[in-house]
């Protein structure tokens, strides 16, 4: 098991790694295997590249968000321009019904709203606009359809861990209520972690998806 300094140290050479984000503007702290990154970055696309870069490193068990976007004159967009753009990218993407999301922003805070018939193509829509130049922060309040029963929900989540990680899905518990899933156990790792949560999400009638999974020995 990796140190928390070497983890330190880990979590840093992946930041510098990465071409996608300025590790100059990132602070790194590490206890008990949790991870936080404090600092500011130049867009919201390299906040969320810094913690997927934090999660990559092996024996990270979790990743604490503490960056500010600060945007640069030269990337700055007026909320009219972000919300043109948002809007025509949201219209083009092919896993989402066309009028199916609605936007606004304001500051550069995009808030997105609306109903979709399933929940990764609220993530998809969040993801979508989330790139885009100018934009500080998404807030994802897309509903989604109820499609299922609880039990419904739950076996077909169970039934695809069990396709993915056979060994891994024996140690997770799934729990769904109106169309939240909470998801509680332990896995061997972020990634696998990862796969549980997209797993979740892929259901038909998922709103929410709550991880309280544990990473470490099983």
């Amino acid at each position: 098991m990796k140190s928390d300094i070497q983890l330190k140290k880990d979590v840093e050479q992946e930041l510098e790694w990465d071409p996608a984000i300025n590790a100059a503007g990132v602070g790194v702290e590490v206890h008990g295997g949790i991870v936080t990154l404090a600092g500011h970055l130049g867009s919201y696309s390299e906040k969320l590249a810094a913690r997927k870069a934090a999660q990559r490193v092996g024996g990270v068990k979790g990743v604490v968000v503490e960056l500010d976007v600060r945007i640069p004159d030269a990337s700055r967009r007026t909320d009219e321009d972000i919300a043109n753009v948002a809007r025509s990218v949201l219209k083009w993407n092919a896993g989402l019904h066309e009028d199916s999301v609605q936007l606004s922003v304001e500051k550069g805070r995009v808030t997105l709203t609306g109903e979709v018939d399933w929940g990764y193509q609220a993530k998809a829509a969040e993801k979508a606009v989330a790139h885009l130049r100018g934009v500080c922060i998404v807030l994802n309040q897309i509903k989604v359809k109820a499609r299922a029963k609880p039990g419904d929900i739950a076996g077909k989540i169970e039934a695809a861990l069990k396709r993915h990680a056979q060994e891994e899905a024996q140690h997770i518990k799934v729990h769904v209520g109106d169309g939240t899933v909470t998801l509680r156990g332990t896995v061997g790792s972020l990634d696998e972690k990862s796969a549980v949560c997209n797993a979740a999400w892929s259901a038909p009638g998922v709103r929410h998806v709550i991880d309280e999974m544990s990473v470490g020995p099983s």
